[in-house]
């Protein structure tokens, strides 16, 4: 899973694709509106994706996955223009989609099927955390490529990274759904009967569906951590305005990239050390995830270098908290459609975005700061929700 995490974050066309549609003639509006057709099918594909990997399943879906997103920068390389641009972010808003929900169903299972399941907040973090450091040669690789051969190059390459990383998804071992367990869930919440379960064994796609829907909308347990993982990973979108962060605390345009470098580091780091992060009960989880949002604020007040180092440990915090509260959603789950209640939680997170979006227009950095402190301090209550005190979010020993 390490080896694919790092083959699908590791494409030279990501640092370049917003240039590439601008200097191939796209004016502002269409380059937006690109942005807007890859926003909106992932939003659409979200919760469906899921499902078909719950079904036909999970290394299924990151193997289309990959072929799909090889297939959009194709397009891009071969039909550069609007037309081919949009079509290329359809496939690739496919393909993100099909990867949400599965890699965390196929991680979740197989550990339960090794009897570590305990260890998934621990392995997941260090998933997300090659994700993170793989942007860095990411970077230097879109540099050498484009001196080289310029957008077409890096597009090619991408593709057959792409390709690669469909190969070995291919190669990834798959356990069955169902070995995720029966009985009363990771925190201490009424599961299903298993009769139910055994009624769940054979669904079809849209039976499949239903189950996440409702697992994820009417079990008050899943449905509150569903919740907290849409609040939390909301946030994640201000690391969209860190260039801006970044300039308006005096860095030079020039050398804004290199300043941005403890950012990425701190939030690989927070995720690799979201195993430590995990023994926290849900109240000074929430204690960690205010501190990660007054460091962040602090980062819009203060000067350099004090700025960055506050982004930067705050960004690490949050990340482990993230990582953390998406691991519980894990726990929580105890049904076949695990992919699917997984997607259900992506979709939020992509509409909680467009909050700090608004937050960010209204207030810069400070108010999304704001926004994060508020959604720390509900995170307690949505953790407990449906739990037992003494297990409250972390998974039983078996």
């Amino acid at each position: 899973m390490l080896g694919w995490a790092l083959l699908a974050d590791t494409l030279p066309i990501y640092p370049l694709y917003a240039l590439f549609f601008a200097d191939t003639g796209l004016s502002d509006a269409q380059i937006s509106a690109l942005f807007a057709v890859w926003s909106a099918t992932g939003i659409v594909a979200e919760v469906p994706s899921g499902a078909l990997a719950d079904r036909f399943g999970r290394r299924h879906a990151l193997v289309a996955a990959g072929v799909l997103q090889a297939a959009g920068y194709v397009l891009w390389v071969t039909l550069p223009g609007f037309a081919g641009f949009a079509a290329g972010f359809v496939l690739w808003g496919v393909g993100g989609a099909l990867v949400s929900g599965a890699r965390e169903a196929l991680l979740y299972d197989g550990l339960v099927a090794l009897g570590a399941r305990r260890e998934y907040t621990q392995v997941n973090g260090w998933v997300n955390a090659v994700g993170l450091v793989a942007e860095l040669p990411t970077a230097l690789a879109a540099t050498v490529l484009f001196a080289v051969g310029g957008y077409e190059l890096a597009g090619w390459v991408s593709v057959g990274v792409c390709v690669a990383a469909a190969a070995v998804a291919s190669r990834l071992p798959e356990a069955a759904p169902a070995a995720a367990g029966h009985g009363p869930d990771a925190d201490g919440a009424d599961g299903a009967d298993d009769a139910d379960d055994a009624a769940d064994a054979d669904l079809g796609y849209l039976a499949t569906l239903r189950t996440g829907i409702r697992e994820a909308a009417s079990r008050p347990a899943v449905r509150a951590v569903v919740l907290a993982v849409t609040f939390v990973g909301g946030i994640d979108a201000v690391e969209e305005y860190f260039p801006l962060v970044t300039q308006g605390l005096g860095v030079p345009v020039a050398v804004v990239a290199l300043a941005m470098l403890p950012m990425s580091v701190a939030s690989a780091l927070g995720s690799a050390l979201a195993g430590r992060a995990d023994r926290l009960r849900p109240g000074p989880l929430a204690l960690l995830l205010g501190g990660s949002m007054v460091l962040l604020g602090l980062g819009a007040v203060t000067s350099l270098p004090v700025g960055i180092a506050a982004v930067a440990v705050g960004y690490g915090c949050y990340h482990a908290v993230l990582v953390v509260t998406e691991a519980r959603l894990q726990h929580r789950i105890e049904g076949r459609s695990r992919a699917t209640v997984t997607s259900v939680a992506g979709l939020g997170v992509e509409l909680m975005t467009f909050g700090v979006y608004a937050a960010w227009a209204l207030g810069g950095l400070t108010a999304v700061a704001g926004f994060g402190l508020v959604v720390a301090l509900g995170l307690p209550l949505l953790l407990r929700t449906g739990v037992s005190g003494a297990r409250a979010g972390r998974p039983a020993r078996r």
